[in-house]
């Protein structure tokens, strides 16, 4: 039977991230950069200054909402992942270090996109019953398309829901007790024989987490995610830096490998990746699950933020696929090239491959900090997708059923906790790939109102 599951899913997976994803996400992402003069390189000084000068503003959102900061914490808290440690480890390994130029490429691209769905996601929200701010993909495609293209909402929340359980859930907790493990391991407090047991407990513990963070509702999970987010990012970024630092004469070779590897990936590996096409696809579909551009899904948070202007929510999205990607991805990716340690060019990693690159340089102390760091990560994507599978079943059916999911949700982190999920992080990633064609069908239709709201955002600004 999962001999089965597994060769649909690697046919469906190789469509889905085949030529047809290429030409949608890239093509898609173009055409706004297009349509939009590039706006994300024209106005990113101020994308920058608008964003970092809202962070530090102090203020109390309105019932049933978010302030921006927590806004864009709670999406961060969904992309800043397991995307950035095992699957930059995952994309260095089987595309090689190419791959991570056409992570920087879906980044460029992917800022514009990001940009246009948090905009449109704040434009075309609605209010739900409970008064809570709603909206996301299928709310723009509801109330900014015509009825005949509706189909596309219920196909986004669809796969949304099945998405966020492994995506979301199950790969993350598996990342949880992949850097517990390590770190107990390293210092001996337990022995093989006792991992099953010691990943029961783990994942008991965070369903416990889990179901108090979500179950507090929409108030309580910006509340975690605004301390948590800023907390885990700073404290990587520093452990990252050292690396860098300490093996700074390795640094000019590995960003030339970078950019040999993109065109031409044997001459780096040896030949154990000799396809082009495989490093731009792992480099491009990694890229997309760790910064979402091009899902919609980070847009969902982003409309509940307590805001009256779209277009300056949306430069939170370029700024989140800034620091999700070319920061955080780019420092995980250098951690591995840099320290030295052997990359089995051709074969599946994990976040082992990125926690021997900090023992490497550190020594096996440090394997303490990398797991607080990655559990930080793995726990904050938990919240944040259990918000987007939320949002999207709450569009299928009703509010009613939100509750019922939320514990459903938190029990997937047993499984996640001690099954082997091989297989799931497959799925996972082609699950994410369906989600992404309503999207990109969405976008591209309503690229016409992205123009006009930044058209009339900056004729509004000028004359203040």
């Amino acid at each position: 039977m999962l001999q089965t599951i597994e060769t649909i899913n690697s046919a469906v997976n190789n469509f889905i991230w085949g030529v047809p994803a290429m030409i949608c996400i890239i093509g898609v992402g173009l055409y706004l950069s297009f349509r939009t003069r590039f706006l994300q390189i024209r106005k990113f000084p101020y994308a920058i200054k608008t964003t970092i000068g809202r962070v530090f503003r102090k203020w109390e959102a309105s019932d049933g909402a978010l302030t921006p900061f927590q806004a864009v914490c709670t999406a961060l808290a969904a992309t800043v992942g397991t995307g950035n440690i095992a699957g930059v480890a995952g994309a260095i390994a089987i595309g090689g270090p190419g791959a991570v130029f056409w992570m920087w490429i879906s980044a460029l691209l992917g800022m514009c996109t990001k940009f246009s769905e948090v905009t449109l996601a704040v434009h075309f929200r609605e209010k739900n019953s409970n008064g809570d701010l709603v909206g996301g993909p299928m709310y723009y495609i509801k109330n900014g398309l015509s009825k005949h293209w509706h189909w596309l909402a219920v196909a986004f929340s669809a796969f949304g829901v099945l998405t966020v359980f492994g995506t979301g859930n199950a790969t993350q907790v598996n990342t949880i007790t992949t850097a517990i493990n390590s770190a107990l391991l390293n210092f001996q407090i337990i022995g093989e024989d006792s991992v099953k047991l010691t990943n029961l407990i783990i994942g008991i513990i965070i369903t416990l987490l889990v179901a108090t963070v979500l179950l507090g509702g929409i108030k309580r999970i910006g509340q975690v995610t605004e301390k948590l987010v800023p907390f885990m990012a700073l404290m990587y970024i520093i452990l990252a830096f050292g690396v860098l630092i300490l093996n700074f004469n390795r640094v000019p070779g590995v960003f030339a490998s970078i950019f040999e590897g993109a065109f031409s990936p044997a001459s780096v590996t040896g030949g154990a990746v000799g396809s082009f096409f495989m490093s731009m696809k792992k480099g491009v579909s990694r890229g997309i699950f760790s910064n979402e551009a091009g899902l919609g899904t980070g847009s969902i948070a982003h409309a509940c933020a307590d805001t009256k202007k779209p277009v300056k929510q949306g430069f939170f999205g370029i700024f989140e696929v800034f620091t999700d990607t070319i920061l955080i991805c780019t420092l995980t990716a250098l951690v591995i090239l840099c320290s030295g340690v052997p990359v089995n060019y051709g074969s599946a990693a994990g976040a082992e491959l990125t926690i021997s690159g900090f023992t490497a340089t550190y020594g096996s102390w440090v394997s303490i900090f990398t797991a607080i760091a990655m559990c930080c990560f793995a726990f904050s994507t938990i919240i944040g997708w259990g918000l987007y599978g939320a949002r999207c079943i709450e569009f299928l059916f009703s509010e009613k059923v939100i509750k019922p999911f939320m514990v459903v949700y938190s029990l997937v982190a047993i499984l996640g906790a001690t099954a082997d999920l091989g297989l799931m992080w497959s799925i996972a990633e082609t699950f994410n790939g369906l989600m992404a064609i309503p999207n990109l069908i969405a976008l591209f239709l309503l690229s016409g109102t992205v123009v006009r709201l930044v058209k009339e955002y900056f004729e509004t600004e000028g004359k203040q």
